[in-house]
């Protein structure tokens, strides 16, 4: 679970470096699909497609592992806080929406890889 609450860094209140980032994902509910969508594509999708592919399929796994399993994801959740003005109530919901966005990213940059070529 740590490789994903490190992808999740940017959400918590430990990284403080940006003001603007703090504001937007403040502004976020993270309980709302189409808010958690926006801000990860504008937020995550850049930290995410810095990873290698390796690295990007491990991601796409764990979270496909663990929501196999049922998991909460409070080993995540309970020892973060995030920016978000509310609570993260439906973190399975959270984490599914993070697992169809970095598929999504992942296919896109495959998809550029093989134009390129």
């Amino acid at each position: 679970m740590e490789i994903i609450r490190g992808l999740l860094f940017t959400y918590d209140i430990e990284n403080t470096d940006n003001l603007e980032r703090e504001k937007l994902i403040s502004s976020k509910d993270p309980n709302n699909e189409k808010e958690l969508i926006e801000i990860f594509d504008a937020l995550t999708k850049p930290e995410f497609l810095a990873y290698t592919a390796l690295e990007q399929k491990w991601f796409i796994s764990s979270i496909k592992h663990y929501l196999s399993k049922n998991d909460n994801f409070d080993a995540i959740f309970k020892a973060m806080a995030t920016y978000f003005s509310s609570p993260i109530t439906h973190q399975q919901s959270f984490m599914q929406t993070l697992l169809s966005r970095l598929k999504k990213y992942n296919k896109q940059k495959n998809k550029t890889q093989l134009t390129i070529y």
